[in-house]
């Protein structure tokens, strides 16, 4: 019988391991994919469609870890905002206003009037809050003699729906109350936005052309891409790829381009007088971002840093510094 080659046993199974382990390597590669995705398309539907019951997740920087865990693979609840306010509670009269945006959604809005009023400040709030969340705002104003129109987006509050598009289609509901702000024969009509808000307003006026007199905005998000970076960067995640698949499915989902929603591009069309507010620690919009946007302004424009303010209320945080500068460039010619 004749002696068997040991030497000749590695050259049938190396190929067969290498083989094998391209294999599995490729095989986890794909499930990692496509658990990564069906991760964000979850989440991106959580963060748009709101829900009607439950525990609403907190802001990640108040998880634990085990907390963030259980948010990041069984996706975060958030509620419908609601109304749990109203301005009789700060002892301000009010009237209650609706109508209806060019795309059919039915708004609610609150119509507080000052006595020998400057004019009308039309408020919009951020994401996942309702127009009670301006109180303090509205209330602030209207001690300066301006009257305030505070409106619900679509999906909170007293309005229809429970989606958001994060200041997409919302600059919709910011061209409709501006055109319901007219009706009013206010002696001159000006724009606030929170956040979210400062998004929409950012887009209507670009889009829609709205001719008002001032523009007050808090801390937008420069691009969608980049605020969803911030959040993810808060969980503990890398906002690459991250963002990009969370921006990608709720694009899909919400059937518009997320990566095409981008503030800092619409303020190149806007020339209207502009105040932008911005806090140095808000680590969901940095400065370098609201500058960015403040830099592609084209009309009157101011910009106003407050020390050590989250994303937060700015008036909550600092009420006479906010108070001052809104109060100065309202007074302002032009603003």
């Amino acid at each position: 019988m004749g002696r068997v080659s040991l030497g000749a046993v590695p050259l049938t199974t190396r190929p067969r391991r290498r083989g094998a382990w391209r294999t599995g390597l490729a095989f986890g590669l794909a499930v990692a994919l496509a658990a990564g995705n069906a991760l964000a398309y979850r989440h991106a539907r959580a963060f748009t469609h709101f829900a009607s019951s439950g525990r609403r997740t907190p802001k990640p920087e108040a998880l634990s870890t085990s907390e963030k865990l259980h948010a990041l693979f069984a996706g975060p609840v958030v509620l419908r905002p609601a109304n749990r306010l109203t301005p009789q509670a700060l002892g301000l009269e009010y009237e209650r206003r609706t109508f209806v945006t060019a795309d059919g959604v039915d708004l609610e809005a609150w119509l507080v009037p000052a006595p020998r009023s400057h004019g009308l400040v039309v408020m919009f709030h951020g994401y996942a809050e309702s127009k009670a969340s301006l109180l303090p705002e509205a209330r602030a104003l209207h001690g300066l003699g301006w009257s305030t129109l505070m409106v619900d987006f679509r999906g909170s509050g007293g309005s229809a729906g429970d989606e958001t598009t994060v200041g997409f289609r919302e600059a919709e509901d910011v061209a409709a109350a501006f055109e319901q702000a007219r009706s009013l024969s206010a002696p001159r009509v000006a724009l606030f936005g929170a956040s979210m808000g400062a998004a929409a307003v950012l887009k209507a006026v670009a889009e829609h052309g709205l001719r008002a007199d001032a523009l007050l905005l808090e801390s937008p998000f420069d691009r969608l891409v980049s605020a969803v970076a911030h959040r993810c960067h808060a969980l503990g995640l890398p906002a690459f790829p991250a963002a990009y698949l969370l921006v990608f499915w709720g694009s899909w989902q919400q059937h518009y381009d997320g990566f095409r929603h981008n503030p800092v591009d619409y303020a190149a069309s806007v020339d209207r007088p502009t105040l932008l507010m911005q806090g140095d620690a808000d680590d969901r919009v940095s400065v370098e971002e609201a500058r960015a946007i403040f830099d592609r302004l084209r009309g009157p424009k101011q910009l106003k840093v407050f020390p050590g303010v989250k994303h937060q209320s700015i008036l909550r945080a600092r009420p006479a510094e906010w108070t001052a500068a809104v109060e100065g460039f309202l007074e302002r010619p032009g603003g």
